[in-house]
């Protein structure tokens, strides 16, 4: 039995039958869930799900492991640890052409002190935030957006349940999200925008992957942004997005008041001595 097998047994042995809705009679032999329970709730064959469980099959694809995931009611942890398992021995976690910048050059990072305290920010191209002014931290933190090292605008989007209270218009936004990684991924390019895709599959499971099937599209580089702010009440946010130089693979996003209430609340959020950019 491969570690994958082990792992999808122990946590299919481990699932109280009535966590996920089914009887949980007396004449049970099997502690847990039953493999035929397991690979209905999951959609996969019960021969299938043996041949992983027995290490005949190491490398399910993500979208499997999703469904897997979901039915074995995984938190994000374990998840990951999931994705990990499922990749193939011996090989990278993550292999590209250029590995994500994970810092901002010195003229960028003035560029963001000089624009306190308006809420700004730098992303990579895998939406990791390297980089952000005072008053973004001021905006973001207290939603929980700049939790995690590095903070990731897809990880809280599709992950964190409290990005559907953050954002009024998260189907939206989720649409456009997985629809501007498909864009990336397209065509097997970029393998670490195809790994985030991957482990998103299985971190955030049927929310992500139905919305694979969308058409590949650039970002937006410009709108409207709505954000339930704890303090402020909900925001009405201008962005406009500036694309670095190409070798940086990083956008700047600022934001900007889209009407009065938000102005007046952003004053508040960002009152005092602006800070030096993070």
């Amino acid at each position: 039995m491969s570690e994958l097998g082990e792992f999808l047994r122990g946590h299919r042995e481990a699932v109280a039958p009535a966590r996920v809705g089914l009887p949980d009679g007396p004449r049970r032999r099997t502690p847990g869930l039953r493999r035929a329970e397991l690979a209905t709730l999951a959609g996969v064959s019960v021969e299938y799900l043996t041949r992983l469980e027995q290490g005949r099959d190491r490398h399910p694809s993500p979208q499997v492991l999703g469904a897997l995931a979901e039915a074995l009611r995984l938190d994000v942890d374990q998840r990951f640890h999931l994705h990990l398992l499922a990749k193939p021995e011996g090989g990278p976690i993550c292999a590209g052409r250029v590995t994500p910048a994970s810092e901002v050059r010195p003229t960028v990072r003035a560029l963001l002190d000089r624009l306190e305290p308006a809420p700004a920010y730098v992303v990579n191209r895998l939406g990791s935030l390297i980089a952000h002014t005072e008053g973004f931290r001021r905006l973001a933190g207290p939603v929980g957006l700049l939790d995690g090292d590095p903070p990731s605008l897809h990880r809280f989007l599709f992950t964190d349940p409290r990005a559907r209270a953050a954002y009024p218009d998260w189907e939206r936004r989720a649409d456009e999200a997985a629809a501007a990684l498909r864009f990336e991924a397209r065509g097997g390019g970029d393998e670490h925008t195809r790994e985030l895709v991957d482990w998103l599959s299985v971190a955030a499971g049927a929310p992500f992957i139905q919305r694979l099937a969308l058409p590949p599209a650039l970002e937006r580089g410009t709108g409207l942004h709505r954000l339930v702010h704890p303090r402020a009440g909900e925001l009405r946010l201008a962005y406009e997005t500036l694309d670095l130089p190409a070798g940086d693979y990083q956008r700047l996003v600022v934001y900007l008041p889209a009407d009065e209430p938000t102005r007046a609340a952003l004053d508040l959020l960002t009152a005092g001595e602006p800070a030096a950019a993070r």
